[in-house]
């Protein structure tokens, strides 16, 4: 499964990805059937604060997510360049995702907080196929998303 963290989709529904650049400096594409399930999550740009905790507490979790068969990918409208930087500052093992222009943030409905004033922070697990299985948001607590995903991982 796929972990992602920062967009918002339904759940129990499958959903095209696209091609983003990342912090690699290179293009991705996220293709279903994947062999792994994909744990997506989706941040605010340029949040350093609570972007910086939910990104380290993925890293600190990432090899219980490689354990648990997902990937994780994080996404935000932050440029590669600031992601290629960001990923070395923290040692972050798993891939960043630039959303240009939040096409995803748009098209995925990713709910604002604070009546608007924040951009949404959630996370979403993908199955191998495509299929959202999960979607969790908090915009406070980015440290939970990595234990409500872990919990929902074991379960399946």
């Amino acid at each position: 499964m796929a972990v992602c963290f920062g967009a918002r989709i339904s759940k129990d529904i499958s959903r095209e990805l696209y091609s983003f650049g990342n912090n690699r400096g290179n293009s991705l594409s996220l293709d279903f059937p994947s062999p792994a399930q994909l744990t997506f999550g989706s941040a605010p740009p340029r949040n350093p604060q609570l972007c910086t905790t939910q990104a380290c507490a993925f890293r600190d979790s990432y090899e219980k997510f490689k354990k648990a068969g997902a990937e994780v990918v994080g996404i935000s409208g932050d440029g590669s360049a600031s992601h290629k930087a960001f990923a070395e500052k923290y040692k972050l093992p798993y891939t960043l995702l630039s959303d240009e222009g939040n096409k995803v943030r748009k098209e995925w409905g990713v709910p604002s907080d604070l009546f608007g004033a924040l951009p949404g922070r959630q996370t979403y697990v993908l199955d191998k196929n495509g299929v959202c299985r999960l979607v969790y948001n908090n915009q406070f607590q980015p440290e939970k998303h990595i234990d409500e995903t872990l919990k929902f991982l074991k379960s399946v």
